[in-house]
């Protein structure tokens, strides 16, 4: 892989970043790193370690669970505030992700974080995959 590829990889993670509420897809998104889209999945994969659609939904669900502790949204504004158009998608994905419901997630209290700085905060609320989770040693 060479640095070019490495700096429109980083661009297009950047893209999710900033516009995860947009409809963005593979190939949109490989059009924008000037690469097919195989070679763009591959190459992202090899780069950061998730697939591009992978990284996208967990920055959706990471928004997601920000929102859903503010309390004043309903799970399906939540939904469709972050970029999902599937409530049923939405659900399991943050289901398999958090490891509760978004319902649940908004129903249960969040003061033991409201202390800790948002650096810190955005480290640990990081959602992952429950079996990432169970892989890590040490967990």
């Amino acid at each position: 892989m060479t640095l070019e590829d490495l700096v429109r990889l980083r661009q297009a993670r950047d893209l999710m970043d900033r516009d995860y509420a947009k409809p963005l897809d593979v190939p949109a998104l490989a059009r924008f790193a000037l690469m097919s889209a195989g070679h763009f999945s591959r190459s992202f994969r090899a780069a950061f370690g998730e697939t591009p659609y992978n990284y996208l939904m967990t920055r959706r669900i990471e928004r997601a669970k920000a929102l859903l502790r503010r309390g004043d949204l309903s799970v399906t504004d939540v939904c469709f505030a972050v970029g999902c158009t599937s409530l049923g998608s939405f659900s399991s994905r943050f289901t398999e992700l958090v490891g509760e419901s978004p319902s649940a997630y908004r129903a249960r209290g969040h003061d033991e974080g409201a202390a800790v700085p948002a650096c810190y905060a955005k480290i640990y609320t990081r959602p992952v995959r429950i079996g990432e989770a169970k892989a890590t040693p040490g967990a």
